[in-house]
């Protein structure tokens, strides 16, 4: 798996899962459980839709690539 998701694309993802997490134990919904998606995503550094779609927001994968 060749790193496809950027520093600030991490940052993003890290805020946005934890925000959805913080919601649904606020609200008390299984909803909040999606929010471990963008988290997940952000700590491995590879998203599968990306891949799939040719994209990247990783700078070092730019410069070996």
């Amino acid at each position: 798996m060749k790193k496809n998701v950027g520093t600030i694309d991490r940052a993003i993802r890290v805020i946005l899962g934890l925000v959805i997490i913080g919601l649904g134990v606020a609200f008390q919904s299984w909803w909040g459980a999606i929010g471990a998606v963008p988290l997940l995503t952000a700590l491995i550094g590879w998203c599968p839709p990306y891949a799939i779609l040719g994209l990247s927001t990783c700078k070092a994968a730019e410069k070996k690539g």
